[in-house]
C-alpha cells in the first residue's frame, strides 16, 4: 500500500514546487536517481511506466523506499487506464499521474485515497477532472496546449485550479518565472532536469546539485511573485 497519505503527498508537491519525472530500466540506477532527487530536496518523484516490465522496477523501488528511504514520496506516471493503476497501487504507489483523463482510473484512485493527477489540455477537461476529484491537474503537453498563457487565462475564471505543467518546462529562471507568475502549483520536469548525460555518467551528485539549484530558483521566483 501507499507509504504516504493523500494530503501529505499533495501538500509536499505544492510546497516543493517541483516533481522530477524519469524512467530507467536498471533498478540500481533508478534507486540512486530517486535518492539523488530526495537528497536535493525533491522528495516527490514520478517514475514513469515507459518501458517493458517497468512495474517490476517500480515494485523494487517501492520496497526500497519502505525499507530504507521512507521520506521519499514515490509516484507512477504514464498510467493510462484503471487496470494498470491497480497494479501500481498494489505495488505501493503514493500517487498516480496520467497523460490523459480517465474516469475509471479516477474512481479507483479516489476509492483508495491515492492522489490522481490526470493530463488535461482544455478547460473542459480540467473541469471534468475536478468533478472526478483531482486536486492537482497535469497540463499536458504543457507547451503545446498554450504554455504559461493558457494557465494565466484559466486562473482568471477558475482561480481554484491547481496546475502542474509537464512537457515544455525547463529548469531555468526565465521559463520557471513565466510558469509560476502564471499561477502554477508545481512543475513536472523530465529530461531537461535529469538529463541523459547525467544518467549515462551516473552522476548522482550532479543530479542532486541540479535539483537543489532548481528548488532554490523556484523559492526565489515564488518570493518575487507573492
Amino acid at each position: 500500500m501507499a507509504k504516504h497519505n493523500r494530503l501529505t503527498v499533495l501538500t509536499a508537491m505544492k510546497q516543493i514546487g517541483m516533481v522530477p519525472v524519469f524512467y530507467h530500466a536498471d533498478f540500481d540506477l533508478a534507486k540512486n536517481v530517486i535518492c539523488a532527487c530526495a537528497d536535493g530536496g525533491a522528495k516527490v518523484v514520478e517514475f514513469t511506466n515507459r518501458g517493458d516490465r517497468a512495474l517490476n522496477v517500480f515494485t523494487r523501488l517501492a520496497e526500497f523506499r519502505d525499507r530504507e528511504r521512507p521520506d521519499i514520496i514515490l509516484g507512477a506516471g504514464s498510467i493510462c487506464d484503471a487496470p494498470t493503476a491497480a497494479l501500481f497501487i498494489g505495488a505501493g504507489v503514493d500517487f498516480v499521474v496520467s497523460p490523459l483523463l480517465d474516469e475509471q482510473t479516477a474512481f479507483l484512485c479516489n476509492s483508495r485515497k491515492i492522489p490522481y493527477i490526470p493530463g488535461c489540455g482544455s478547460v473542459t477537461e480540467i473541469h471534468n477532472a475536478h468533478k472526478l476529484g483531482a486536486e492537482i491537474v497535469k497540463l499536458f503537453p504543457a507547451a503545446e496546449v498554450g504554455g504559461p498563457g493558457f494557465v494565466k487565462a484559466l486562473k482568471g475564471p477558475c482561480p481554484w485550479t491547481e496546475i502542474m505543467p509537464t512537457g515544455g518546462v525547463s529548469p531555468n529562471r526565465e521559463n520557471l518565472t513565466q510558469w509560476f507568475e502564471a499561477g502554477i502549483a508545481c512543475a513536472g520536469m523530465g529530461s531537461k532536469l535529469i538529463s541523459k548525460e547525467l544518467l549515462a555518467a551516473k552522476d548522482y551528485a550532479g543530479i542532486t546539485k541540479k535539483i537543489a539549484e532548481t528548488i532554490d530558483l523556484i523559492k526565489q521566483i515564488r518570493e518575487k511573485t507573492k
